[in-house]
């Protein structure tokens, strides 16, 4: 195993099967997010959504996709360059892995790819405790999500955080009031309604124990883009927690927690959860300053 992996997994301190998978996952990442440095993509794009307030900011929860949004329009943008940088990297490190464009079934403005990788094979390299390779079926894939936005809504900022392994490098991320702005949008747009994704919950409540204040134009610009809002010149917060207000009235916060308990170690943070709770907490969400 290469030093830097060793470090970088002695922070988890794994005792579980998950224990090891969320690492391994997450040192995936962040070794992805290296052969993209390299690659010159930070240029070009910037890096946002659950899996960089994770690596970034120190959010206390795992997360599984990287998301990315080009810092302009490219409808030409192609990501296999990209993606070969990515499994060249995780291969220089050892591990034995694939990056696969998926093909659309329907025109976006989204493209995207899966970096994947036979989980056991992985938990060897890493000399995981056999009893534990013995229990991960010989079917597990580990598999990581990337979308990039190749259409982004604007009126945002970005800024450069620093990661010191496995080598040091520099991301571009999106700064965090226009951050919370997309994770509100997530809350608002995602389109199934029984699947709740506890995950973007959780984060609302991460936002606001920090005071983090939204970028509401980058919001407008987003539900604009969804088509969920019309108005492109007025968007008031008022006009955001009646839309907010009305997806918690509708939500199903037991299925919420559900979805989120995987990704956590204190599962009693969720306890609280409820319509009452998440009506209290959005009505302490500030605008930020221009």
């Amino acid at each position: 195993m290469h030093n830097a992996i060793k470090t970088m997994l002695e922070k988890y301190k794994c005792h579980s099967d998950q224990d090891y998978i969320n690492a391994l996952k997450e040192i995936f990442q962040e070794i992805a997010l290296l052969g993209l440095w390299r690659a010159k993509f930070y240029e070009k794009a910037a890096f946002y959504g659950g899996t960089s307030l994770r690596i970034l900011y120190g959010l206390d929860r795992f997360s599984e996709d990287l998301d990315f949004t080009l810092l302009k329009p490219d409808e030409n943008f192609d990501l296999t360059p990209y993606n070969n940088a990515i499994k060249e990297e995780l291969n220089s490190f050892g591990f034995q892995v694939s990056v696969e464009i998926k093909n659309k079934n329907i025109d976006s403005n989204i493209e995207s790819a899966f970096i994947k990788a036979d989980t056991r094979k992985q938990l060897i390299i890493i000399k995981a405790a056999p009893e534990i390779i013995g229990r991960i079926h010989k079917m597990n894939t580990i598999k990581i999500k990337m979308e990039v936005d190749t259409n982004p809504p604007g009126d945002c900022a970005t800024e450069v955080k620093n990661i010191l392994l496995p080598i040091p490098f520099s991301v571009k991320t999106l700064t965090m009031p226009d951050l919370f702005a997309g994770k509100v949008h997530a809350i608002l747009c995602r389109p199934w309604q029984k699947r709740v994704k506890g995950r973007d919950w959780y984060d609302l409540v991460w936002y606001m124990a920090l005071k983090t204040p939204i970028n509401l134009n980058h919001l407008k610009d987003r539900l604009v883009q969804s088509a969920v809002w019309e108005d492109k010149n007025k968007f008031t917060l008022q006009d955001m927690l009646k839309l907010l207000e009305n997806k918690i009235n509708k939500t199903d916060f037991e299925n919420a927690k559900a979805d989120i308990l995987p990704f956590i170690k204190d599962k009693d943070a969720v306890n609280i959860w409820s319509k009452d709770f998440f009506l209290d907490v959005i009505k302490q969400i500030n605008p930020s300053t221009p």
